[in-house]
């Protein structure tokens, strides 16, 4: 009895200590920092939030993926816990996230994206595959935006000045009321089930990013031009979209053309937040998506050399 007593108390711990979260900030060397968290163990998979939201919106996903995986959530800089962006510090958010994989010791991840953070595994899908075991994108994709190396012209400067001018008017407390229904609007039949957490993560939000002007976080248009001139990438790559959002659209996304190993998924009744939305049919996706990929390859051990640079230049 004794014996069987302890083999279960042994169990259990196991289990906690698999479970157990840490967390921490990383210091980027710029004088900004980065708030992560991490539960699990095994492959590495990182959750990329979207734009005014922060780690907090993969709730319903964080400790359940921990359960197969060494699962990590942060706030982008100007987001959450991390430190806010400046108008003058040129960063970008993949090269946050590549110095955040080097300081935990990562050398490639499942990494899944939503919106925002669909654009940054989408930059990070044509700059630096060779750091993915992985990618999805889910309401979102690479950008088609002007990347680091084309700064702000007086036009679009000008443009800014009037957009910020006439936020200020209309007043931060009621821009983000007009947000957060944005996001509540292509929601399904569940929809209502999000608003209590989008709406605090949208109150704690600074809005710091629509009253300033922004340096180029994403490398949009550029990272398209490498997608075009590799040909075709290999990576496994999940494309997810909620069928209200995509019910006027006719096609499927453009990054498909250059990924050689690609599915494309519309998950009815939900929308843009559907992973908030239809947590259990996300969570369900994911993990089956991911799984496929795992016993597609050989199985090799998990390497933890820190490797790759930065594409902004930073170590």
């Amino acid at each position: 009895m004794k014996t069987r007593l302890l083999f279960y108390l042994i169990l259990i711990l196991g289990l906690f200590a698999c479970q157990r979260k840490e967390s921490g900030y990383l210091s980027l060397g710029d004088g900004a920092r980065l708030y992560y968290e991490e539960c699990g163990q095994g492959e590495p998979l990182i959750l990329l939030h979207g734009h005014s939201l922060d780690r907090r919106m993969w709730d319903s996903q964080f400790h359940e993926f921990s359960r197969q995986y060494r699962t990590i959530r942060f706030d982008f800089r100007g987001y959450g816990k991390s430190s806010e962006q400046t108008q003058t510090q040129q960063a970008t958010h993949l090269g946050d996230l590549l110095r955040l994989m080097d300081a935990l010791q990562i050398d490639k991840a499942h990494v899944v994206g939503l919106s925002m953070g669909a654009f940054v595994a989408g930059d990070m899908l044509a700059l630096c595959p060779q750091r993915m075991l992985s990618c999805v994108l889910v309401s979102g994709g690479i950008r088609s935006t002007p990347g680091p190396s084309q700064p702000m012209d007086s036009v679009e400067s000008a443009q800014r000045d009037r957009e910020i001018a006439a936020l200020r008017q209309k007043g931060v407390d009621n821009y983000k009321k007009e947000w957060l229904e944005t996001l509540m609007s292509s929601g399904g039949s569940q929809k209502e089930r999000m608003r209590a957490p989008l709406q605090r993560m949208i109150r704690d939000w600074s809005a710091w990013q629509p009253l300033h002007k922004e340096v180029r976080l994403f490398y949009g248009r550029e990272a398209w031009e490498i997608l075009r001139q590799r040909g075709k990438t290999d990576i496994p790559t999940l494309i997810v979209r909620g069928e209200n959002e995509v019910k006027d659209r006719k096609g499927t996304p453009g990054e498909m053309e250059y990924l050689s190993q690609c599915r494309y998924v519309v998950l009815p009744d939900c929308g843009h937040m559907l992973n908030m939305e239809q947590p259990a049919v996300f969570n369900s996706l994911i993990l089956d998506f991911l799984q496929q990929v795992r016993s597609l390859r050989p199985r090799v051990p998990v390497s933890t050399d820190i490797g790759g640079t930065a594409p902004d230049g930073n170590q």
